[in-house]
């Protein structure tokens, strides 16, 4: 999706979960906007070859390290995310669903959908990808000192 996006794609943006000021932003495409989009992509990609680098023969010359403190530092950032530690996840979501944490109109029907969705979407992705994270940084096997 951020791809598409970057790449000037309008699917989406005026549901995005986001406050009504970063929906704005998208549907705009302002340059930080798009700045974002293309860093996403550029961390997706980076992703994608550090999980190849733990099962294919060219990332055996890679230090395990290299390797594994990113997928920690990944992994934990997303169940943290997942949790609501940084200002999503199952504590945010359920803080406005119960009205804990008031939303002053007229966002509060966008902020309970988006908080629905979250809770029963994103949240549960979050925390799986960042328990595969830490599960894929455990699993790399420890190369024999040279």
């Amino acid at each position: 999706m951020k791809l598409y996006w970057a790449l000037g794609g309008t699917a989406l943006t005026s549901s995005a979960p986001l406050p009504r000021s970063g929906r704005e932003e998208l549907v705009a495409q302002t340059p930080g906007t798009m700045a974002g989009h293309w860093i996403s992509v550029g961390l997706v990609l980076l992703g994608a070859l550090a999980a190849l680098a733990t099962v294919r023969p060219w990332g055996q010359v890679l230090p395990r390290r290299l390797l594994t403190v990113p997928m920690w530092i990944t992994g934990a950032l997303m169940v943290l995310r997942a949790c609501g530690a940084l200002g999503f996840g199952f504590v945010g979501d359920a803080m406005v669903l119960t009205g804990v944490l008031h939303v002053d109109p007229p966002d509060t029907e966008i902020a309970h959908h988006l908080s629905r969705v979250d809770l029963l979407l994103w949240s549960p992705y979050f925390l799986v990808w960042g328990l595969l994270w830490g599960a894929t940084a455990w699993a790399t096997p420890r190369r024999p000192a040279r």
